[in-house]
């Protein structure tokens, strides 16, 4: 399904909500990416969230989170493992998952507990700005009048308005 075509009504008629379509598209299209490491989101009150990663056998320094604006980034790497497997099923390869954010989210503290990386989010809440009137001003000076045609009409330095004074 291409969604940029099924969205395509809605882009035309609103405006600065390509955040938000963006982040619809890619939630479709991320249907095919690799699931590791596992992990939780959970409501933990009216603000507040928290992202529960699995990441066991992982130490703080080979992860990596990063937050940006509207975006929460988790990845991690690894050094090259030398060890030889006859079997090997524990995934150790670099990952990176991507979380688009609310305006109004942001990241508290990321800790590490019993290989779970735990990432606190909470929403900002910043005073509603009251709906103001917008005054449509009219240029002033030559610019202001223009004929059908495109031409400016400037009116002529005539003596309208000035007055010279006397000195002494």
């Amino acid at each position: 399904m291409d969604t940029v075509a099924a969205l395509a009504p809605m882009l035309r008629s609103s405006i600065g909500f390509d955040h938000f379509f963006r982040a619809l598209d890619r939630a479709v299209k991320s249907q095919d990416q690799a699931n590791y490491p596992p992990y939780n989101i959970e409501k933990t009150s009216e603000e507040a969230y928290r992202l529960t990663l699995a990441v066991a056998g992982w130490s703080p320094a080979d992860l990596t989170v990063t937050s940006a604006p509207r975006l929460l980034v988790v990845s991690g790497r690894k050094p090259a493992d030398e060890k030889r497997y006859l079997y090997r099923r524990i995934p150790s390869g670099a990952f990176e998952l991507r979380f688009d954010l609310a305006d109004d989210v942001r990241v508290r503290e990321a800790r590490m507990t019993n290989g779970l990386l735990v990432i606190e989010l909470a929403r900002v809440m910043r005073e509603a700005a009251p709906p103001r009137r917008i005054p449509i001003t009219q240029a002033k000076g030559r610019d202001a009048v223009r004929g059908s045609a495109g031409l400016r009409l400037v009116q002529s330095p005539g003596n309208v308005g000035s007055q010279r004074r006397a000195t002494a």
